[in-house]
């Protein structure tokens, strides 16, 4: 899967499981290139939610729920996960 079919797959995903007012899904994997963790066809994506819903959550509780919805996604194509909620 290349990055912009993954990056559709987050929105696409997310908007359908959470009240979203805007998503920024941005592909960060140039940043740890050389990272020993890096794998290819893995990517470090950089999410950001502006929602109601998930500020009114503890923390862990609105990134816990993101990572379940996004549970294929994490165990196949992404190695890293950047969550900032607004």
């Amino acid at each position: 899967m290349n990055k912009n079919e993954l990056i559709s797959i987050v929105k696409k995903k997310l908007n359908a499981n959470i009240k979203i007012e805007n998503i920024n899904v941005e592909d960060k994997s140039f940043l740890h290139k050389n990272h020993s963790g890096n794998q290819l066809g893995k990517y470090h994506l950089k999410i950001t939610i502006s929602s109601n819903e998930l500020k009114m959550m503890h923390k862990i509780d609105s990134n816990k729920k993101i990572y379940k919805i996004l549970n294929d996604e994490m165990k196949n194509y992404i190695h890293s996960l950047q969550i900032l909620i607004n």
